[in-house]
């Protein structure tokens, strides 16, 4: 499992209601909330997105709510990965939960810049930096997290049981 894309980077502390503000929780639609993803700290965001890009961020990525939006919008703008210093516990598992690949890698999280073309191995976790000509390395994910980003959540891994 693979994946390779170009940045989005952010600091730390980047919470739910930034990700996805409150004023557009009235939606389940998956499509309508990518349009409004990130847009009250990148404007410009749903517009530059592109199929396979990265975001990484700093400490504590995905604080605030417990609400499984924010990972969604995230996942459905077309983003194949978050790669953070941290993430929130929650923000984590619903990440999971819904398909989404993330990787804490401190290292990555501070030297990969915006704009820089990176490529993820899932089976090893290494993060490789095409920009810089630098590698990084996270826990890569087990075999049960693989099988449930591979299904696109964890309730299509079930049925394809």
């Amino acid at each position: 499992m693979n994946t390779k894309g170009y940045v989005h980077k952010y600091g730390d502390n980047v919470d739910t209601d930034v990700i996805i503000p409150a004023r557009y929780l009235n939606t389940s639609d998956a499509k309508e909330l990518a349009a409004h993803c990130m847009e009250d700290i990148d404007k410009d965001f749903a517009a530059r997105v592109k199929a396979g890009d990265i975001i990484v961020g700093g400490a504590n990525f995905g604080c605030g709510s417990s609400r499984e939006h924010a990972p969604l919008a995230i996942k459905t703008s077309g983003v194949s990965c978050v790669i953070a210093k941290t993430f929130a516990r929650i923000f984590f598992r619903n990440s999971i939960n819904i398909g989404l690949a993330i990787l804490e890698c401190p290292e990555a999280s501070e030297k990969i810049e915006n704009g820089d073309e990176v490529s993820i191995d899932f089976d090893t976790g290494v993060i490789t930096n095409h920009t810089k000509n630098e590698t990084y390395k996270a826990e890569p994910f087990p075999d049960f997290v693989k099988n449930i980003i591979k299904s696109d959540g964890l309730l299509n891994s079930i049925k394809n049981r």
